[in-house]
């Protein structure tokens, strides 16, 4: 078993910035790569960044390239989502997830966390 803990959301205005964090625990060597989705009002569930511990590659939505950066505190296995110059079309609630392959689809993914609410108003 896996636990996810997200933490770090909130309001903030157009071009302001937020760091998401998600702390693991549990089994957490059994899941090797982390990554962070939102799910929008009335919209599917979308790839936003993730982590591979192994390799350390990590990848970033098209939308959210330049503007968003996945990290990972190997110490405290704690992971980040540093998010700057946040757009009203950014607000949603970020879920942080667990899994074994380095999948930009929810379904790649088995352990979940209860998600954050991101809200950029304009």
């Amino acid at each position: 078993q896996v636990q996810l803990l997200e933490s770090g959301g909130g309001l903030v205005q157009a071009g302001g910035s937020l760091r998401l964090s998600c702390a693991a625990s549990g089994r957490t060597f059994s899941r090797p790569v982390m990554g962070w989705f939102r799910q929008a009002p009335g919209k599917e569930r979308e790839f936003v960044a993730l982590f591979s511990r192994g390799s350390g590659y990590t990848r970033h939505a098209d939308s959210v390239k330049g503007r968003f950066t996945i990290s990972r505190d190997s110490a405290e296995n704690t992971m980040y989502l540093q998010m700057n110059n946040l757009r009203p079309e950014d607000t949603a609630v970020y879920y942080c997830a667990a899994g074994t392959l380095a999948a930009s689809t929810p379904g790649g993914y088995d352990y979940w966390g209860q998600g954050t609410q991101v809200t950029v108003s304009s």
